[in-house]
């Protein structure tokens, strides 16, 4: 029983690595590999969105490998592949889109939204003290006095 537990073991380790994806790609020369490189780490992966193509497993991180290797045997230039990638996929793709009309908020927005927060707590602490420093009319101060010696009593009886 222990061998055959043992062999079920050791065919599940060795089944594992078997069904890894692993891209295998010729390049012509070593700069092409480092476009290629290049690439797949500045495109994103429309499907897992926080990784590059180069590091995401997913089947469309796969099909754009293969395209950028076969647009980089075409000749293509890396501006050209990029915008290929944009034209199909959207400015999402990138990781730093261009700074354009329709991307503005995308890069403006943290600033926006960091000033408005630091304006409302000068707002809020400029507001605060205003509030400590009104003084008091004399009849306040006897209301308060009052008040004061009210509580005291209450505090003092058995």
């Amino acid at each position: 029983m222990k061998r055959l537990m043992a062999v079920v073991l050791w065919g599940c380790l060795l089944a594992g690595p078997a069904r890894a994806a692993i891209d295998v790609h010729e390049f012509s020369s070593e700069a092409e590999h480092a476009r290629y490189k290049h690439l797949t780490e500045v495109l994103r992966c429309p499907k897992c969105q926080n990784q590059n193509i180069a590091d995401s497993n997913s089947p469309i991180a796969q099909d754009l490998r293969r395209e950028v290797s076969r647009m980089l045997e075409e000749g293509r230039s890396e501006a050209q592949i990029i915008d290929f990638m944009v034209a199909r996929y959207g400015d999402f793709v990138l990781y730093r889109p261009p700074f354009d009309l329709r991307t503005v908020m995308l890069w403006l927005g943290p600033a926006v939204l960091l000033l408005a927060g630091a304006g409302l707590v000068g707002v809020l602490v400029a507001r605060g003290r205003r509030v400590r420093n009104v003084a008091l009319t004399e009849d306040e101060h006897r209301r308060l006095a009052d008040l004061l010696g009210a509580s005291r009593n209450d505090e003092t009886a058995p």
